[in-house]
């Protein structure tokens, strides 16, 4: 018996999620978003929404955190059907990490073909501001280092090969139509374009490991996300994400700062708005390339 057939999260199962949640409506989602803490409000942007709790979900593990509200919204965004999280799961919530990571394989077999990931993230790259919105263009996967991978276990050639690829794991022509929506809104002074590395929390990082993370070449450190476009990768799904700078990671030991979650949640309502338009205004231009029968191509 395979270690995964009981969990909740083998093929069958996930199948089985996908097709009840695709008998309760008549939404077929290319795009899928993933909200992050105190982002929610991309998915009240949905219109004709059909929401599901996760509790009511079958399968569907449940967000614990305050600022994640925990449904699955479908509907349309500027005239595309999407799918969004309102509220991921995390590796400090216990869950193990094939659970945290199951959405992705739900939105696979949903129809879903682009994954635009947000997170709240603390800036380490000495550049940044609170505010800033980052760009992720690779990670650094600290849990998979010590084997903790969402692929660890037997592999279902149904969703991915055995070993999948990651230097192309962010997609870089979503990343350039990012910098071309973000200059035409007027946002191109607070846009970045870095390394996002996740830990797995939930404390936050100690003065030592942010100079680490910082030598090692992440601008941004948080406690998502990489493990979403591992399997969202594995899956054959693009990948777009990014990272609101919700506040300056500690460097300094004569510092008086303190990172909290309640200013993280604070940030993101200031710049939430701006984030929201940008993601919206990219799922419109992806559908009206891809109408073209074209790979996003924006010359």
């Amino acid at each position: 018996m395979h270690p995964e057939e009981s969990t909740g999260y083998s093929y069958e199962e996930c199948r089985a999620t996908a097709d009840w949640l695709m008998a309760q409506m008549d939404v077929r989602p290319l795009v899928g978003i993933v909200c992050g803490s105190g982002l929610g409000g991309l998915a009240e942007m949905l219109k004709d929404q059909v929401a599901f709790n996760y509790k009511d979900i079958p399968n569907f593990p449940q967000s614990t955190v305050h600022g994640h509200a925990g449904r699955l919204v479908f509907g349309t965004l500027k005239g595309r059907a999407c799918v969004c999280m309102q509220g991921r799961f995390h590796l400090y919530e216990g869950y193990p990490i094939q659970r945290i990571t199951l959405p992705m394989r739900i939105f696979k077999l949903l129809g879903v073909e682009t994954v635009i990931l947000t997170n709240a993230a603390g800036g380490l790259n000495q550049d940044y501001r609170v505010g800033d919105i980052m760009i992720i263009k690779d990670h650094l996967n600290m849990p998979g280092f010590a084997g903790n991978n969402p692929l660890v276990g037997p592999n279902d050639e149904r969703f991915g090969v055995r070993f999948p690829c990651m230097s192309d794991a962010y997609d870089r022509d979503l990343q350039q139509l990012a910098f071309d929506v973000g200059s035409e809104l007027g946002y191109s002074d607070f846009l970045r374009k870095g390394v996002y590395c996740v830990l797995g929390g939930p404390s936050f990082e100690t003065i030592a490991e942010c100079r680490m993370l910082h030598k090692l070449g992440a601008d941004a450190v948080g406690m998502s996300t990489v493990h979403e476009v591992l399997v969202a990768r594995h899956c054959g799904m693009r990948c777009f994400a990014l990272s609101l700078i919700t506040n300056q990671s500690v460097m300094d030991y004569e510092s008086e700062e303190k990172a909290n979650h309640e200013e993280v949640l604070e940030t993101g309502k200031l710049r939430a708005e701006q984030l929201e338009r940008l993601v919206a205004n990219m799922v419109m231009r992806i559908e009206r390339n891809n109408n073209n029968d074209d790979d996003i191509n924006l010359h």
